[in-house]
């Protein structure tokens, strides 16, 4: 036998050796997890926070008993960015280059939202924003590799208005923190509620910076503009410490007040009996909503958790269950399939089913619009109604306009 043909037969035998191997290799492939990089504001704003964590801890248990996605467990890294868009960019670098995450997921500030959104852009890391609501993050900054979740400020701004629009206010003042999303918060209501009302006018402004709130300074400033109605973007200690402002100088008496988030329980909880009612909100009503979707997370988070759940519960296991229906529609995990399965993917929420609309990569869940009241010594939210995100944002010509980069 020539010395060809014993190469050649040689290098047949080691092809055979590895194509029986193969199939062994894709298996235990197969069964590695899929790695989520998970990084949040957990230090710098606990009250949101926390909850989110337990939400999507306990939708990875969900997804993970009922078999994973594509056979595969699910494995949530998560980092805490203490508020500081540095520090998030750093820890996106180290959970795909150490750590080798499938995706990056999470944020809270919009502000480390974009910062999050722009490393995915330059490393083509699939990154899905839970909670950062400015609309930056999918239409003047909007890329491919990033997905939304909340409904934005735009969208928030556009359920408000319809309320608002019926007031008979014509002199408005705002209040809201100085950075992107207050910012965007305001426009967005500004520019709607004039395109509905040409008669009404933004006498004044607040734009106190974030977590350092002056409140009584603040209130005094918007008490002197005499406005008929409040458009306040205020949350978190910076509303509790207002609304104590505004209560004990009466702000708040004989006038409208319009208000961003202040009906979610993490929100509305600390206030307590200082809670001012009337207020027109976006919120969760968790103890009157009893949609059989609801119900049933309901029952589970208060078997897992001992507690109530807040909208960081609702956002954190609806971005984990989004997360999981992008990667089962995309068949894997590579980012290029993820891109693509995760455009048109719906999923299934505490609210109802929604979906990732390709134009701009934007979800379509939707949020609440009811008034506050007192009952018991709490705030809660009453004539409430739940206002489908697809229902209230902007058509695809005008996406087209806002997403410069949209295809």
């Amino acid at each position: 036998m020539s010395s060809m043909a014993r190469i050649t037969r040689r290098g047949l035998l080691a092809g055979g050796t590895a194509l029986l191997a193969a199939p062994a290799i894709l298996r235990a492939q197969g069964e590695q997890p899929i790695r989520i990089g998970e990084i949040n504001s957990y230090s710098a704003v606990p009250a949101f926070t926390l909850p989110y964590r337990n939400g999507w801890q306990l939708a990875v248990a969900h997804i993970n008993a009922a078999g994973g996605v594509l056979g595969r467990k699910l494995e949530v890294l998560s980092r805490d960015d203490a508020g500081k868009p540095q520090d998030a960019v750093r820890l996106a670098g180290e959970l795909v280059d150490s750590d080798h995450v499938d995706l990056l997921a999470g944020g809270f500030l919009s502000n480390v939202g974009l910062a999050l959104s722009d490393f995915s852009k330059q490393h083509q890391k699939l990154y899905i924003a839970g909670e950062p609501l400015t609309d930056a993050l999918v239409w003047q900054d909007g890329q491919p590799f990033c997905f939304r979740l909340r409904p934005s400020t735009y969208v928030q701004a556009a359920m408000l208005v319809e309320e608002a629009a019926k007031l008979p206010a014509k002199r408005w003042v705002s209040v809201a923190p100085n950075y992107e999303y207050g910012q965007s918060a305001v426009k967005w209501f500004q520019q709607l509620l004039k395109a509905k009302r040409p008669d009404v006018e933004f006498v004044a402004a607040q734009w106190p910076a974030l977590g350092h709130i002056d409140a009584a300074a603040v209130a005094g400033a918007l008490e002197a503009a005499k406005p008929e109605a409040i458009y306040n973007v205020l949350f978190g200690a910076d509303l509790t410490n207002f609304v104590r402002q505004g209560n004990t100088r009466g702000l708040f008496e004989q006038r409208a007040v319009v208000s961003v988030l202040t009906g979610e329980p993490d929100y509305l909880d600390p206030l307590g009996e200082e809670t001012p009612e009337g207020w027109i909100v976006t919120g969760y009503p968790w103890n009157s909503l009893k949609t059989p979707e609801h119900m049933k997370f309901l029952d589970a988070y208060q078997a897992k958790f001992n507690t109530h759940p807040m909208m960081g519960s609702v956002v954190g296991y609806t971005l984990l269950q989004s997360i999981a229906a992008g990667i089962a529609r995309a068949g894997g995990t590579a980012t290029a399939k993820m891109v693509e399965g995760f455009s048109g993917a719906g999923f299934a929420s505490p609210f109802g089913a929604a979906s990732y609309r390709p134009i701009d990569h934007q979800s379509t869940l939707g949020t609440f619009v009811g008034k506050l009241a007192l009952k018991d010594g709490k705030g809660v939210m009453v004539d409430w109604r739940y206002v489908d995100g697809a229902g209230v944002m902007p058509s695809n010509a005008e996406v087209a306009k806002l997403r410069p980069n949209t295809p």
